[in-house]
């Protein structure tokens, strides 16, 4: 073990892991001194009384640092990669980086010479944690990790020393808030089979009879700006969007999700927000992208979801990847109408002075095309079009008559 009479700053959250970290930290890693920091990216009022007095019980110091806005922005990059894992908007894994580079900075400050979490061996955000950490000169300690601990012996521990730990029903399950998105998991949760109570959420209702709502979102270069013509600045667009939208149900995820280590595991997510601006942005890029813009681009998100979902943000990659976001967006400009009901969000309309799109052209009630073309002009590549496959089963040992006379056998020449 680590022998040092110097400080460690620890991730404090003032629950069960990050509270038996602390006595540990100094009992069997040999430290003087325990600086908390807790990280605000958007976790409810009661998350941050609980750490205080947690932290106050503990004789710990304490400090908060308030980094909502920082990571409001990149939850809005986020949106212009429209960027998910398997299925569900990034919430937790993009805070993470938000939340170490928080605490190595607090550690700086306050003279520390490790860093410390309460995450197991088992979870992937030791690794975005570590991935931040690791990139300082700063050792890192993982107490929970390195020495084997469960919850049920925390728990142990902590009755023992009468450590300040809550119990009841708060402990029933692990969840996770931020601005972005609220994770729930544990318990019974753990079984596939079991089908969640409604109990288990918190930011969405139960789809109801609740009237339906339209919102109009303006994007400038893929960036949310406005919300019904009103301009916001991004932590409170989200915070709007997570009530308004949550109270029609919209935005949960039950999953079974691949971590990083290679385990599975059931997930349970609300995303208000993130839900409504990812379709909203999409739409538009619907609408200014051409197909092969739309279809390469899908690449380019996936990548950037990957990386973000690994803790690995400021990659090289990523700022590459950022390259073609900032070329690409700057046509990602206008506006989208989305409509909440029972549950769902889905575009009802959108504009942008950068549509590739001709309302003429596309409709049935004009004859012509446009720029000189006409619908007969189609009747070549109608001909052409599925050709080759044609003359592949007209080839085949399989072939019919039918097959045969598919294909005109041509005569000669060049």
């Amino acid at each position: 073990m680590t022998s040092t009479t110097e400080t460690v700053a620890l991730a404090f959250s003032g629950g069960l892991d990050t509270t038996v970290c602390v006595p540990l930290l100094k009992e069997e890693y040999g430290y003087d001194e325990v600086l908390g920091v807790t990280v605000d990216v958007g976790q409810p009022a009661a998350e941050f009384d609980e750490a205080r007095e947690t932290a106050e019980a503990l004789g710990l110091e304490h400090v908060v640092v308030d980094a909502k806005a920082e990571f409001a922005e990149l939850c809005l990059d986020s949106v212009r990669a429209n960027a998910t894992y398997q299925g569900y908007p990034l919430g937790t894994a993009l805070a993470r980086p938000v939340i170490a580079e928080a605490i190595a900075d607090a550690a700086r400050e306050h003279g520390a010479s490790a860093l410390a979490h309460g995450c197991t061996g088992k979870g992937n955000d030791q690794l975005r944690f570590e991935a931040v950490w690791r990139a300082t000169e700063m050792d890192v300690i993982a107490p929970v990790r390195e020495l084997g601990l469960t919850r049920e012996w925390e728990s142990e521990y902590a009755a023992e020393r009468e450590l300040p730990v809550e119990g009841g029903s708060g402990g029933r399950y692990s969840i996770d808030t931020n601005l972005w998105s609220r994770s729930i998991e544990g318990s019974e949760l753990e079984d596939p089979a079991t089908i969640p109570e409604d109990d288990i959420y918190d930011w969405t209702a139960t789809p109801g009879n609740r009237e339906r709502e339209d919102l109009t979102i303006t994007f400038e270069d893929g960036r949310p700006i406005t919300l019904d013509g009103e301009n916001i600045d991004p932590v409170a667009l989200i915070e709007t969007l997570n009530e308004r939208a949550g109270a029609h149900g919209v935005g949960r995820t039950d999953m079974m999700e691949d971590r990083m280590l290679g385990l599975k595991v059931r997930e349970n997510y609300e995303h208000p927000a993130a839900t409504v601006l990812l379709t909203a942005h999409e739409a538009l890029e619907q609408l200014v992208f051409t197909a092969e813009q739309r279809q390469f681009k899908t690449q380019i998100d996936q990548r950037w979801a990957e990386k973000a979902y690994e803790g690995l943000i400021d990659a090289p990659l990523v700022d590459d990847l950022e390259g073609f976001l900032d070329s690409s967006q700057q046509r990602v400009t206008g506006t989208v109408t989305v409509r909440l009901e029972g549950g769902q969000v889905r575009p009802v309309a959108r504009e942008s002075e950068y549509a590739v799109y001709s309302e003429s052209a596309a409709s049935f009630d004009e004859s012509a095309v446009t720029g000189g073309i006409t619908q007969d002009d189609a009747t070549g590549v109608a001909k052409y079009h599925g050709f080759q496959d044609r003359l592949a089963r007209s080839a085949s040992p399989t072939a019919t008559t039918e097959d045969d006379a598919a294909v005109e056998t041509p005569d000669g020449g060049d």
